[in-house]
């Protein structure tokens, strides 16, 4: 009888540290998607830079919840909660903004810097996605990632605000997503990088 209770327990506790990876990857894999929409709207010309750098605005105050809630390395129901309000209302805005007919030009160079801005940002986010699935990063891991993308959404939305995005303005961005990425490679395989 105390065997199969045990086997019942270890099923249960495998079981929820399971779905708790699959929410959390789920939350970065909804992020890659939403840069991937704000991104599709700049090719596609129903989003103009000042627009999307208004979204990437969105993705910061959502990046910085998620490292928020995922500090302490749990995240509660509470909290499971609040993102997902955070993320639908993001989804909404993007919605809106592609949708209410103001016409961008996908050929500008503005636009076209921003493009290749939030390309970066769809790839770190994969990363980080992959990094949960695989196990090579945890939750603290994934919060201090998440502050690194929510940087970095900052300066892409203090750089378009005004509708342009300049050469030295691209060159920050570019230069924080390289740290960035350095940071994402550096938890995903240093072990001694990890926090104690």
């Amino acid at each position: 009888m105390k065997l199969t209770q045990l086997f019942t327990a270890l099923l249960i506790a495998g079981l929820s540290g399971g779905v708790f990876a699959q929410s959390l990857q789920t939350i970065q894999q909804r992020d890659a998607s939403q840069q991937q929409r704000i991104e599709n709207g700049l090719q596609d010309g129903s989003l103009n830079t000042r627009e999307a750098a208004r979204l990437e605005q969105d993705q910061r105050n959502l990046d910085k919840l998620e490292a928020h809630s995922l500090k302490d390395g749990k995240l509660s129901p509470a909290e499971r909660k609040r993102v997902a309000t955070a993320e639908n209302r993001a989804s909404r805005d993007i919605h809106q903004a592609r949708t209410h007919g103001v016409k961008g030009d996908a050929l500008s160079i503005s636009s076209q810097r921003m493009q290749a801005d939030l390309q970066r940002n769809i790839n770190q986010d994969k990363r980080i996605a992959e990094g949960v699935k695989s196990g090579t990063l945890d939750k603290q891991e994934v919060a201090r990632l998440d502050a690194g993308q929510a940087r970095v959404d900052g300066k892409e939305a203090r750089a378009g605000h005004n509708g342009v995005v300049g050469a030295k303005e691209q060159a920050g961005i570019q230069h924080s997503e390289n740290k960035q990425s350095r940071r994402i490679h550096q938890l995903k395989t240093n072990p001694e990088m990890r926090p104690s």
